[in-house]
């Protein structure tokens, strides 16, 4: 049997983007650009990506920008809202447990001159609101929190936040990394006060090397690629058209029988994790209840290294993570978010995500229960003295 509990670091692709996308590169293959009727029709279909991206978030469709995915969403938000907006300020404010593509941006932006301000969080990984309030200042032009961590899940107080944000200093723009949260959350930026909101494809069952940015209408931000003028300059280059109509045919899918979708995730976190509780030497780190993410569950076990186990669990078809997918080729660190939640030193190392989707089953998650025990008797033994 095989048991992929890896979907945070990617998804399988639904059935209906990788349709569109074969169609799409084998006969729809126009450029956008071109004036021909094949790139009329390519047009239109990033058109059509955009008008269905948009619904899902109650936005207007000029207010998306496609990109190669999280990690260039997540550049262009902060570096271009940051250039475009230095004669303001100069302090940012971020939080100690981001993604690497936020923290390594700040890093930049400190080079050139810029501030940084990261909030600490609580043993769950949850900011403080009055932290953030406090933060603000009047030369503070923007604001980046994660909705979910990507190793823990735990969920931050977005509107809570925006609000904080806006009341200290309405001119500071607030930009959220949605890449963990858009597909299992309902997100609509306008109400909630997000100027600017980042999107990966491959984490809700769409392509990989695709994604998207919200940039909230009248926020101003500076392009970071430059090229031939595509998407109103904002990001240029040929857009990738098969992988942005796949992208927003698993938008539209991961919205529809939302609710049942959810309580789904929420009830196969609930056996794992109650499963988990059983077993010696096990350590849930965060929230797991429905105030976490209901596709994420961080869990660390005494005198087992996470590297050792991930072999042990492959050798038996069942696949996770030591942590964040993106750095896993090269050296390995470790995980800031873990450090800073306050997770025993003998443990870092010893820490592995298990991440579920809607195509987990209760079968899965049974025979995962089932082999843990055995492995980590097996290695207990022989690392004990």
């Amino acid at each position: 049997m095989e048991a992929y509990l890896d979907n945070s670091a990617t998804t399988q692709c639904g059935k209906q983007a990788c349709d569109i996308m074969v169609r799409l590169l084998t006969q729809d293959y126009g450029n956008p650009s071109s004036l021909h009727l094949k790139g009329v029709e390519a047009e239109r279909y990033v058109k059509d990506a955009r008008e269905k991206i948009a619904r899902t978030l109650k936005a207007d469709e000029k207010e998306i920008v496609f990109t190669s995915g999280g990690t260039e969403s997540n550049n262009l938000a902060i570096i271009g809202a940051a250039m475009a907006n230095r004669r303001a300020g100069m302090h940012l404010i971020t939080t100690s447990i981001e993604h690497p593509s936020v923290l390594n941006a700040m890093e930049y932006l400190k080079e050139q001159g810029f501030e940084i301000t990261y909030l600490p969080v609580d043993e769950n990984g949850i900011i403080s609101l009055e932290d953030l309030r406090e933060a603000v200042r009047e030369d503070t032009i923007l604001v980046s929190v994660m909705q979910v961590n990507n190793e823990i899940g735990a969920i931050e107080p977005i509107e809570q936040a925006a609000k904080c944000i806006k009341e200290k200093n309405p001119k500071t723009l607030f930009h959220v990394d949605a890449i963990q949260s858009y597909g299992k959350m309902r997100i609509y930026p306008k109400r909630m006060g997000i100027d600017l909101l980042s999107v990966s494809g491959h984490k809700i069952h769409g392509p990989k090397g695709c994604g998207f940015l919200y940039i909230r209408e009248k926020t101003k931000i500076k392009p970071i690629i430059f090229g031939g003028g595509q998407q109103k300059g904002m990001r240029s280059g040929t857009e990738n058209v098969p992988a942005i109509a796949g992208l927003a045919a698993a938008a539209v899918e991961s919205y529809e029988n939302f609710e049942e979708k959810t309580a789904h995730l929420y009830e196969i976190k609930k056996a794992f994790t109650d499963g988990i509780r059983q077993l010696p030497g096990a350590v849930i780190n965060g929230k797991c209840g429905q105030d976490s993410a209901p596709h994420i569950a961080s869990v660390s076990f005494t005198d087992v290294r996470s590297e050792v186990l991930l072999h042990d669990l492959e050798q038996r078809q069942i696949y996770v993570s030591a942590g964040s997918a993106c750095s896993s080729n090269t050296k390995k660190k470790v995980s800031a978010t873990l450090k800073n939640i306050g997770v025993r030193q003998d443990l870092l190392e010893n820490t592995v995500r298990f991440s579920f989707s809607v195509h987990t089953t209760m079968e899965e998650i049974l025979y995962v229960l089932e082999e843990l025990p055995r492995i980590l008797q097996l290695r207990r033994k022989y690392t004990r003295h």
